[in-house]
């Protein structure tokens, strides 16, 4: 698991373990069963507080993408395929808006963006 914690960015730091973890499991780098680091390991390994990793792992868990088994750590939950399917498309929603917004501040029309899109999607 590689999570990179940015001391520039306006989101918490929890928020943004909790946000490259989904990322991970649901682009399945992150498979059902796996064990994630243990809260102290995490903690020690990106330099952080033991209790802003327990609150990332919380938020998880509230989430059903990780469960725990008490003494022995936190596991990625099975997903439920259409729960999986619906996170995939707000990720690539995500990833249009700021698509998007690149588009409105350069100057590129709706018309250019999909024509870029449609090339780009038969060149797949």
């Amino acid at each position: 698991m590689h999570i990179i914690i940015s001391n520039s960015s306006s989101e918490a730091i929890y928020t943004q373990i909790t946000n490259q973890i989904k990322k991970q499991i649901v682009s399945e780098e992150l498979k059902e069963g796996a064990l994630l680091p243990s809260i102290r390991k995490l903690a020690k390994d990106l330099q952080i507080s033991v209790i802003t990793t327990k609150r990332a792992y919380e938020e998880l868990e509230k989430e059903g993408l990780v469960h725990s088994v008490p003494g022995k750590g936190f596991f990625v939950a099975a997903q439920n395929q259409a729960f999986l399917k619906e996170k995939k498309i707000k990720f690539i929603e995500e990833k249009l808006l700021e698509v998007i917004t690149e588009c409105h501040f350069v100057g590129i029309s709706l018309d250019e963006l999909m024509d870029m899109t449609k090339l780009l999607y038969e060149d797949q």
